[in-house]
C-alpha cells in the first residue's frame, strides 16, 4: 500500500523564500535558517519546522543565510549592501559587515573564526571574526556576480559559482585560483558535500556532480524542467532536486533513475537541502513557504507519526499513514 508524503508547511514569511541552510546535528537537536525577500531570516527547529525566532536588522531581501555547525551563530547577506553576523541563541546581531554592493552568500569556517562573503561586486571576501575592524581579505577573478561561495577541502579552498557562467576553485592561503569549471549557461546552484569531497552543482535542467578536489566530472542527471537547487542524501544513495515546474524529484544516485515526485508548492522552488540526519528535506519557494519532506515516508519522526492499519478503525483502514493533510508549523 503506498504511502502518501504529507510536508509540514512552515509559513511566516511573507516574500519568496530564496536560500536555506542546516546546522549540524547540537544536543539540542539541530536548526534551520531561511533566507527570504522579506528581510527576515527565520530560525526554526530543524526536525518540526518550528518557529523559534527572527533575525530583525536587514534593510533589503535577503538573499543567503547560514548556521554554523553547533548552531550558536547565524550570518545573513542582503541587498543592503551588507552582511550580518547574529547570535543564534539570543538573536541579538553581533556584527554587520559593510560592503559596496549586494552581499549574495555567506558561509563560516568549520572553526566558526571566519566568515566568506560574495556578492554582486564580484569579490570574495574573508573576515576573520576574532578581529572584525580589520580589513577582509579580498579575491578577485570572477568577471560578473557571484552567487555562492562555499568552504571546501577543510578549509583550505573556496568553491565560488558566478553569473559569467564559471565554476572556480581557489587557493586560501595563496589566494589564487586552482582551476575554472566554464558551463553555456549560468550556475544556479551548488552544495558542496564534505564527506566524499562531492560538489553538486545546477544548471538548466541538468544536475552535475563533481569531485570537489579535482573538479572532475562524476555524473550527470537532466531533469523534466530547469533546476533552481539540488541536494546530496548523507549517505549519498538518493539526491533531490526543486526547480521552475514547482515540483521536488528524487533521484537514485547511483542509477540516475527518478524515484518520485511531489507537488506542494504553488511557486519554483529556489532552495532544497538535506537535514544533518538525511531524515528530511527543506524546500523554501516563491511562494513564500517553506515545506519539510520525509526522506522514508509514513517513518515516525518529527511531527510524523505512522499508523499502521490494524490502529484504525475499518472505515479508514485504507488510510495508512496520519498526517494532517496541511500541517502549519
Amino acid at each position: 500500500m503506498a504511502m502518501r508524503q504529507t510536508p509540514l508547511t512552515c509559513s511566516g514569511h511573507t516574500r519568496p523564500v530564496v536560500d536555506l541552510a542546516f546546522s549540524g546535528i547540537t544536543p539540542y537537536g539541530y536548526f534551520l535558517i531561511s533566507a527570504c525577500k522579506d528581510g527576515k531570516p527565520m530560525l526554526r527547529q530543524g526536525d518540526t519546522g518550528d518557529w523559534i525566532g527572527t533575525f530583525l536588522g536587514h534593510k533589503g531581501a535577503v538573499w543567503g543565510a547560514t548556521l554554523n555547525t553547533d548552531a550558536t551563530k547565524a550570518a545573513t547577506a542582503a541587498a543592503d549592501f551588507t552582511a550580518k553576523v547574529w547570535d543564534a541563541v539570543s538573536g541579538d546581531e553581533v556584527l554587520t559587515l559593510a560592503h559596496k554592493h549586494i552581499v549574495k552568500t555567506v558561509t563560516f569556517t568549520q572553526d566558526s573564526n571566519c566568515l566568506l562573503t560574495a556578492g554582486n561586486d564580484k569579490l570574495l571576501r574573508i573576515y576573520d571574526l576574532s578581529n572584525p575592524e580589520a580589513a577582509p581579505l579580498e579575491i578577485a577573478g570572477h568577471t560578473s556576480a557571484i552567487k555562492k561561495a562555499l568552504w571546501c577541502n577543510n578549509d583550505k579552498q573556496i568553491l565560488s559559482a558566478a553569473d559569467d557562467k564559471t565554476i572556480r576553485l581557489w587557493d586560501r592561503s595563496s589566494m589564487e585560483e586552482v582551476k575554472t569549471l566554464t558551463f553555456d549557461t549560468s550556475v544556479s546552484s551548488m552544495e558542496y558535500v564534505a564527506d566524499g569531497e562531492i560538489l553538486v552543482i545546477t544548471y538548466g535542467k541538468t544536475i552535475a556532480f563533481y569531485n570537489a578536489l579535482s573538479l572532475d566530472l562524476i555524473k550527470t542527471v537532466e531533469a523534466p524542467a530547469p533546476i533552481n537547487s539540488a541536494s546530496l542524501h548523507p549517505e549519498k544513495d538518493f539526491f533531490v532536486a526543486g526547480g521552475e515546474d514547482f515540483k521536488l524529484y528524487k533521484f537514485d544516485y547511483s542509477t540516475k533513475e527518478e524515484l518520485e515526485s511531489y507537488k506542494g508548492h504553488f511557486g519554483p522552488v529556489h532552495c532544497v537541502r538535506f537535514s544533518p540526519d538525511g531524515e528530511l528535506y527543506a524546500s523554501g519557494s516563491e511562494d513564500g513557504t517553506l515545506r519539510l519532506w520525509q526522506t522514508a515516508v509514513g517513518k515516525t519522526y518529527g511531527l510524523w507519526k505512522c499508523v499502521l492499519p490494524e490502529d484504525l478503525g475499518a472505515e479508514n483502514s485504507e488510510q495508512m499513514y496520519t498526517s494532517a493533510p496541511e500541517i502549519k508549523a
